[in-house]
Order: C-alpha cells, then structure tokens, then sequence
C-alpha cells in the first residue's frame, strides 16, 4: 500500500518535526515515524468499514419500513437491491476485517454514524442509485461498479469526512488519496468465490528499513549536508529558504551519498514531485538548482558509490 514516495513524505514530516522540536533522544520521532507508517492502514481499515457501515444502516432503514402501519406500498416496501450487494455482504461477513479491526482496537463510525447518514441521503437520490436499484437482480460484477461509483463519487470527494478524519490524525490529509485508490483497487479484486482479503501496509520490509535510514541519516548528518547549501544559493540567505526546502535537499542528498541502490534521476524526481506537492509554487525549480549543483559537487569529489540500479542515471 505505501509507496517509497509515500514513505519519503512520511520521513520527511519527521525531520520536519525534530527541527522544530530538538529533541535530545530520537526514539520518539522514530515512533511517531512508525506510527505515521501504521496509521495509514488504519485509515484503509475505516474507509472499508464506511462501507459496511453504509450497509448496515440501509438494512436497517428497509427494515423500520416495511414495518411500518401508514404509508404507500413504495414507502413501506423499500428496494432491497443495495442491502443484498454481493460485494457489501461479502465485507459485511469479512472475519479478516473484523480480526483486523479488533486487533488494532478501533471501531470505525460507531459514534459518528452522523457522516454515514449523509452518505446514505447523498446515495439515494443519484441517478446511478435508482438506475442499479431498478434491476429485478445484479450481478457481483454490477455490485462492485456500483460500490466503484459511490467511493469514488461521493465517498471519497466528501469534505466533511475528511474534516473528520483530519481531526482524528493529521497525517491522514496527505495518506487519504492514496488510501482512496487502494480502497477502488480491493474492491475491483474482490471475488464470488474467494473470501475477502486485506491489502499489506508495505510489501516489502527492505522498505521500512529504507524509510527509517533515510530519517536516521538525514538527522545525524544533517549539519555537513546543510553547510553544502552554503554558497549555492547566490540569491538567497539561508535562512530565508523555507524550510520544507531545506528538508528535501538535506534527504535528497542522502539518497545520493548512502543509498548505492538508488538511482540518481529516481531521487531526483521523486523530491521535485513532493516539493511541487508540499512546499511553494517555485519550490521544485529552487531545489532542481541546488540539487543539481550538489550532484555535481559529489560527481567531482567521487562520492557517488552507485551500485546496481542505482547506475543507472
């Protein structure tokens, strides 16, 4: 599910901190760092539930009505094609995302079915609602087109859910698009005859290695990368480069001078991407500038002990 762009974004908010904050022992921030790391699937975890949740509630609302005394027979004999999705029951009956959601304690939406409801009243009066409800019966592959749609649409789009989840863990503002194409890509895996299966937070464990070196490295040698910048920078004091600025240069270096593996162009691109992203609008060219200087400066002095991948250029 993280990517290293992800996992450098993840870095890059922990040095970020530790500048502001100088702590004398790094072991919190490596928490913090690790809890950055497992937060975003916890942050998957609630945007399924969301969706059981949506279910749970439209089994409850078809059930009050068709109790109901007064009424039409529209109003107490409401469709039922929604609660029967073969996709949602699936979820719903998911032993894996309940062991998921009991082990990490949490219990998504339990006192905040409020933004479930508004999800609810958003749903049902789109037009791609009543078109998929008018079907006699669906098919599973018509359920999850569906369900593709309501995330998609009007799930992931929602600004009050994400005001909530904000206030829940910052962090989750810069994880909640990639959390949202990871929830699209589980529901188009799910299937008919397979039980329901989670998506790992990171696949392989070479890369939290990588993510906690590159905080490690950019901490203790930060002070020799920053007196680099010194002299590079003709138009700008130092102190007035922005500090976000300031952070990608000294991980970009990094990568350059303790990451063989790594290709320079692959370093290069992926921190001008997170400067357009992160920091000001004439950021990524600032830092093209002065990366490139330092490159340079390490290519003259031997210091680019490329291996592997990282030869390629």
């Amino acid at each position: 599910m993280l990517t290293r762009r992800q996992l450098r974004i993840k870095v890059m908010q922990a040095i970020f901190a530790f500048q502001r904050q100088q702590p004398d022992d790094l072991k919190e921030l490596e928490k913090f760092l690790n809890g950055s790391m497992a937060q975003t699937f916890t942050l998957f975890l609630y945007m399924v539930q969301l969706l059981v949740e949506l279910h749970k509630m439209a089994d409850g609302k078809v059930t009050i009505a068709s109790k109901k005394l007064l009424g039409s027979e529209a109003q107490k004999n409401l469709t039922r094609i929604f609660v029967e999705n073969k996709a949602l029951v699936k979820l719903a009956n998911s032993t894996e995302l309940q062991e998921a959601l009991s082990k990490r304690k949490i219990a998504p939406w339990h006192l905040d079915l409020k933004y479930i409801e508004k999800i609810y009243e958003a749903m049902i009066v789109s037009k791609e609602y009543v078109m998929y409800t008018s079907a006699a019966e669906t098919t599973f592959k018509q359920d999850v087109q569906f369900l593709t749609f309501l995330y998609t649409d009007i799930i992931a789009p929602s600004e009050e859910i994400l005001d909530f989840l904000e206030d829940i863990t910052i962090t989750w503002t810069d994880d909640y698009p990639l959390v949202n194409t990871s929830v699209l890509l589980f529901l188009k895996k799910l299937k008919p005859t397979k039980e329901v299966v989670l998506p790992v937070l990171i696949k392989d464990q070479e890369d939290v290695q990588f993510a906690m070196d590159l905080f490690r490295k950019s901490i203790l040698f930060q002070d020799e990368l920053l007196g680099r910048i010194d002299g590079k920078t003709p138009n700008w004091e130092k102190d007035r480069i922005a500090q976000l600025d300031l952070v990608l240069i000294i991980m970009a270096q990094v990568e350059f001078l303790y990451f063989p593996s790594i290709p320079v162009k692959v370093t290069l691109n992926e921190y001008l991407e997170v400067a357009k992203d992160y920091s000001s609008p004439k950021s990524s060219v600032f830092i093209n500038g002065i990366v490139d200087n330092l490159l340079k400066e390490f290519q003259a002095e031997g210091k680019l002990n490329k291996i592997g991948r990282g030869l390629m250029e």
